[in-house]
């Protein structure tokens, strides 16, 4: 019997990467993963492009696979993802010792990529091939898995945001088929799954093909709501102008779908929404809260913001402040603004470095006040928890709400999978106490 080759895969970046990762480990036949690199057949990057200084973390990471890879010359280095796209043939050059190139949308051509490795060749693949790369993966092994997982509907990006690589690095927008994404879903739920969350760079402009012709994200939602055994259905990350009347109806009337909501703004100023090349502006991302609040009152929402954008005044970053005051966020993520080679914004003078990391720590300090008070709330409140896995104490319990908060519950007889209603009786950081009801 042949022993597996072990392969250790490290991803970084978004939930996509953590989907696409899924799918590489399960291409590549043969091969078992493994959680170190230190005995590992085959090393595979799976990266990001949205951070600063993505491609010199990268090459910086690569460096320190050099002792493993002169002790073991037969050891496979593979970068992936986003970065292999934007660098390509670059990364080769400055890292002869990597093997293997595949850009994000071509990882379904991963073992044919691999034999070109073993035979002693580079393999380079950062093309945006034609075919449909989902359709071309094996059908995913019947192995049973956790009570959550992320399903990928929908890549690439037409908006062309002036900060963000992403249109260049997945390319345009492009939906899968609506059967495909049943049958997926399906599969996940007979394996245990029973939270899926849908993903795409812009989810909710998925368009995908179906017998009566293309459907809005909310008619796949509405499709997914009868799969027997999936309980809870999220999606991530929505732009406001694809937030349709049907979608925002959906979080009112569709029992499944989660009270929770991760819709990027960006910034609360006009003229730095403008600069961004966002089309939409603050008014308009408020009046579409105030709708989606009265769809479904108690729904939590998330945002994105980046400070210290090219040209952003005092007066322009006050006015984000001012936005985040008004929409109370329950949980949000924001980021220091760095220039991305090849978007019009990196051809912009940037703000003063102490300025903006001064911004940032005033407007992450509000962020945090609001998160805090909207977990507080919680205290007192009854809850659907989806269990996932044993806690840090003995007899542990830890899950997700509704809400995507996380909820440890100590003596507790629920099983992993187990969705049971939890009294919350405690508010910590970035978690929630409670016991079973």
């Amino acid at each position: 019997m042949t022993t597996p080759k072990k392969l250790y895969i490290k991803t970084y970046g978004c939930q996509m990467n953590v989907y696409d990762s899924e799918r590489m480990a399960e291409a590549l036949e043969g091969y078992e993963q493994t959680q170190t690199p230190d005995d590992a057949d085959m090393i595979l990057l799976n990266t990001c492009h949205i951070r600063e200084k993505a491609a010199e973390k990268i090459y910086s990471e690569l460096g320190r696979y050099r002792v493993l890879k002169d002790a073991n010359p037969d050891l496979k280095i593979g970068v992936a993802g986003c970065v292999a796209q934007a660098e390509g043939e670059e990364i080769i050059r400055r890292q002869p010792m990597v093997d293997l190139v595949v850009g994000p949308q071509s990882y379904h051509r991963l073992p044919e990529l691999e034999a070109k490795a073993q035979r002693g060749e580079k393999a380079l693949d950062t093309d945006f091939p034609e075919e449909d790369k989902f359709e071309h993966l094996k059908a995913r092994p019947k192995a049973s898995r956790g009570p959550t997982a992320f399903l990928t509907v929908q890549e690439g990006c037409d908006k062309f945001c002036a900060f963000c690589v992403v249109p260049y690095t997945r390319g345009a927008e492009v939906s899968r088929p609506v059967d495909r994404i049943l049958t997926e879903a399906r599969d996940l739920v007979e394996r245990g799954v029973r939270e899926i969350t849908l993903l795409g760079q812009n989810v909710n402009a998925y368009h995908g093909a179906s017998e009566s012709g293309e459907q809005s994200l909310a008619q796949l939602i509405w499709a997914l709501d009868k799969v027997d055994g999936l309980e809870r259905i999220r999606f991530t990350t929505s732009h406001p102008n694809d937030m349709t009347d049907e979608l925002i109806e959906a979080h009112g009337t569709c029992s499944k779908l989660m009270p929770y909501l991760h819709l990027p703004v960006q910034s609360g100023s006009d003229r730095i929404l403008k600069r961004m090349n966002r089309s939409h502006t603050r008014d308009s991302y408020l009046r579409l809260i105030e709708r989606i609040r009265e769809a479904r009152p108690d729904i939590l929402l998330s945002g994105d913001f980046i400070v210290g954008f090219p040209e952003e005044s005092d007066a322009d970053f006050a006015d984000t402040l001012d936005l985040i005051r008004e929409v109370n966020y329950g949980q949000a993520y924001s980021f220091k603004y760095s220039p991305r080679p090849g978007t019009p914004a990196a051809e912009r003078g940037e703000v003063e470095a102490a300025v903006a990391d001064a911004r940032l720590q005033e407007l992450q300090a509000l962020l945090t006040q609001q998160q805090k008070a909207v977990q507080d709330s919680m205290v007192g409140r009854e809850v659907d928890v989806l269990f996932e896995k044993p806690g840090r104490d003995p007899g542990q319990m830890v899950g997700k709400s509704g809400y995507l908060h996380a909820v440890h519950v100590d003596n507790c007889t629920a099983a992993r999978g187990d969705i049971r209603r939890v009294k919350i009786v405690q508010s910590v950081r970035n978690s929630l106490g409670g016991v079973l009801v």
